[in-house]
């Protein structure tokens, strides 16, 4: 991997306020895409989806429980298999505390179309709090674009609620979730970035799993 050059503080101070600006102009496009997504037109579901959770049958409506807004991450976790995709699993590592959320009168909750019998021991592996529900046996997955031809592909829905009727807002898949995961925002202010030289996520593992790679390599 190439080092940054080495200069002295005077010339850093000088490079460091030219990519200020470029910074800057990244966050005010960032706040005029978050307005053009806010503005986005919103669709009415219609359709009655139920969903398997840790007390029994949910509905889509029941997942807001009584807030506003719902943010879905979609987890890659096809009912064949005995574990969770590591890039998902990595993507919600970065969830944050949901107090937060909550207090925006926004809830988060994970769903997969694994059935929950095989998605609870796996989030129990991991030491997620987050609420998880499964999908297996429903449209969802295929309604909102995560399986098709039964494989399977992350991405994030979100639902606004008024009384009892639910619209989709927003739906992003792919790349698209990368402002979700933290680690890569950290990464990305460092010199190694990302380190993806061989491949994107290559040295992504499943939190429990890393005792096994390399430490402290070195550059």
């Amino acid at each position: 991997m190439n080092r940054p050059n080495v200069v002295t503080r005077e010339e850093w101070d000088a490079a460091r306020a030219q990519l200020l600006e470029h910074e800057k102009e990244v966050t005010l496009a960032r706040d005029r895409l978050a307005a053009e997504r806010r503005e986005l037109p919103m669709v009415r579901i219609e359709k009655d989806y139920v969903f398997e959770g840790p007390d029994g049958p949910a509905t889509l409506l029941d997942l807001f429980d009584g807030r506003k807004q719902l943010i879905v991450y979609h987890f890659m976790f096809h009912p064949d298999w005995d574990e969770g995709c590591d890039g998902c699993s990595f993507l919600v590592d970065s969830i944050p505390h949901l107090a937060h959320l909550h207090a925006a009168n926004t809830s988060l909750v994970v769903v997969a179309r694994a059935p929950l019998a095989k998605t609870e021991p796996f989030r129990e592996r991991m030491g997620w709090d987050v609420p998880w529900y499964s999908s297996f046996g429903s449209d969802f997955n295929e309604d909102f674009g995560v399986t098709f031809n039964d494989m399977e592909q992350p991405g994030t829905s979100v639902f606004l609620r008024e009384e009892q009727t639910v619209y989709h807002t927003y739906s992003t898949f792919a790349r698209g979730g990368e402002i979700l995961l933290n680690t890569f925002n950290f990464l990305d202010l460092t010199p190694l970035g990302r380190q993806e030289e061989n491949g994107i996520m290559n040295w992504v593992r499943l939190h429990d799993q890393y005792a096994d790679q390399a430490v402290g390599s070195g550059v």
